[in-house]
């Protein structure tokens, strides 16, 4: 299957930001290029001057032409303009890392938070079957956020492509497509209208081609190829204390990725915020790609926020201690933020309301939804007054010898901005608490921690598909229980599958689209 079944947006990406990709045709894309002159490194020097980078050409007499070219692009990718105003928001944020929050903090009122253990059933069929509609309708997109590598699990790849056990061996970027493939049948089914979901997938610079030459090399998990757009997250440069940028090699700037909460501009520049507008796509649900759990397009959660007309809302899981370590949703001085654990105190994170329960509860778990009325505006207006978060690092750099030396203390700081950081410009938010055991389980760290890894993650899924058979009247002896979501999307239509029957583990209830052996 050839790359242009991909955007032309897609392929311009691609290039672009492969140009060593292919081994020979590097060379010849420089040679292309213009060498630089003397009036180019003037003109260039008189810029960087203006806002005080000139350091970063200090280099220059020693370069090579290809480096060179190199050292240039990077600064011409760089917004010279902004970067002064960067360094300045992100010094205003560290110098208000520590302050606690408590005093100008509200829990989220009730009438915007909808709990899917408490709600009536009937309320819930309800958002279903708008959501199936929205989806028959075409108006449904999802945005998933895997940018990152599997490093911390000891897998040099996308995380997406990790295999965490399962008895099927389907990774984590299978089960999300058949997820999908899944919802779109069961939207024709109660509408009698198919729908397509739009999949787009933020990937970064060393994620974008695996995870395209995977896709390829497995059909698309039999989705269409022209509803699947890969699209780069993007980058800022690394700053000594003093606001100036940091040099990776003598030819090379030190960058990292701009956190998750660069989707808003990655989406503009890349076309992703028109190519939605074109396809008629209303609705956005964005997650991150390492929740084993995830009801991908979930039709209750779309449902309820077309029917509450909201612009943004977030999924929350309920806290399972005052001190576990994850952020909040709540409100502060009258807006809807995400509040890091580390900005409340104790005594605050251990309020209780008259039930018993938790004030500040709603965990926030990385599982959004945006209209794309909203995501336009953010794209166009408020994107550039996202909060800024900042990070002390051991940032590698080129001492005056030119030398690439790494220290052993952090030396500069990195900018990232976070998703959730828009909440506080939308007009509607709405959050919905789901139950954890059903939709939560990470997947960041390998086994020897024991927490939020292949084997937590593993157990988790084996638990809900347990419950899933036993809600439908069968009965499981053992605990490795897994379903093809072919056969379920979320526990529905099992009855006829399992109903009155005894299984013995290791189950593995398959569809006749599973390969026989397991083996993807």
């Amino acid at each position: 299957m050839g790359r242009n079944n991909f955007s032309t947006q897609h392929q311009q990406t691609h290039v672009r930001r492969h140009r060593n990709a292919g081994g020979t045709t590097a060379k010849s894309a420089k040679a292309a290029k213009p060498l630089p002159t003397m009036t180019d490194y003037l003109s260039l020097h008189s810029r960087l001057a203006q806002v005080g980078q000139e350091h970063l050409l200090k280099f220059w007499p020693e370069l090579s032409n290809d480096e060179r070219i190199d050292l240039v692009r990077d600064i011409e990718e760089l917004n010279l303009d902004e970067i002064k105003l960067y360094f300045d928001r992100a010094t205003v944020s560290m110098n208000e890392n520590g302050i606690k929050l408590d005093d100008r903090l509200q829990p989220l009122p009730e009438g915007k938070l909808i709990s899917i253990a408490r709600a009536p059933l009937e309320k819930l069929a309800a958002y279903r079957d708008e959501g199936l509609l929205q989806i028959s309708n075409g108006h449904v997109a999802v945005l998933l956020m895997a940018g990152g590598q599997g490093t911390r699990l000891g897998f040099d790849h996308p995380k997406g492509m990790y295999d965490v056990g399962l008895q099927s061996r389907k990774t984590l970027f299978r089960i999300q497509a058949e997820r999908i493939l899944k919802l779109e049948e069961l939207a024709q089914e109660a509408t009698g209208k198919h729908g397509h979901i739009t999949w787009y997938i933020m990937t970064s610079e060393h994620t974008v081609q695996p995870t395209y030459d995977y896709f390829v090399a497995n059909n698309f998990f039999g989705l269409k190829a022209e509803n699947v757009l890969l699209f780069e997250q993007g980058s800022l440069p690394c700053f000594e204390y003093d606001g100036r940028i940091i040099l990776d090699e003598k030819h090379r700037v030190a960058r990292a990725p701009d956190g998750n909460g660069g989707i808003y501009r990655a989406m503009k520049r890349q076309g992703i915020l028109d190519d939605m507008q074109k396809r008629g796509v209303l609705y956005l649900h964005a997650h991150s790609v390492d929740n084993i759990l995830i009801k991908v397009a979930d039709p209750v959660f779309i449902g309820y926020c077309v029917q509450e007309k909201a612009d943004c809302a977030a999924k929350v899981v309920e806290k399972a201690a005052p001190n576990e370590a994850v952020g909040v949703v709540a409100i502060v001085d009258g807006k809807y933020q995400v509040v890091e654990y580390s900005e409340i105190s104790a005594k605050t994170a251990e309020m209780r309301n008259s039930d018993g329960r938790l004030t500040f509860s709603a965990g926030n778990i990385c599982n959004h939804f945006f209209s794309s009325n909203f995501l336009q505006k953010i794209g166009s207006t408020f994107e550039q007054e996202l909060k800024l978060h900042v990070a002390k690092k051991k940032i590698p750099f080129v001492d005056n010898a030119g030398k690439r030396l790494t220290p052993d203390k952090p030396n500069g700081i990195k900018i990232e901005k976070f998703v959730f950081d828009v909440f506080e410009f939308a007009q509607k938010f709405v959050a919905m608490e789901v139950p954890r055991d059903e939709e939560f389980s990470a997947l960041k760290n390998s086994d020897t921690a024991g927490k939020d890894c292949p084997s937590t993650a593993r157990s988790d899924l084996h638990r809900l598909h347990k419950k899933y058979i036993e809600g439908a009247g069968g009965i499981v002896h053992g605990e490795v229980c897994e379903i093809s979501p072919f056969v379920t999307y979320a526990g529905e239509n099992l009855a006829s599958h399992v109903e009155g029957k005894s299984f013995t583990s290791p189950v593995y209830l398959r569809d006749n689209r599973d390969p026989l052996h397991g083996h993807l």
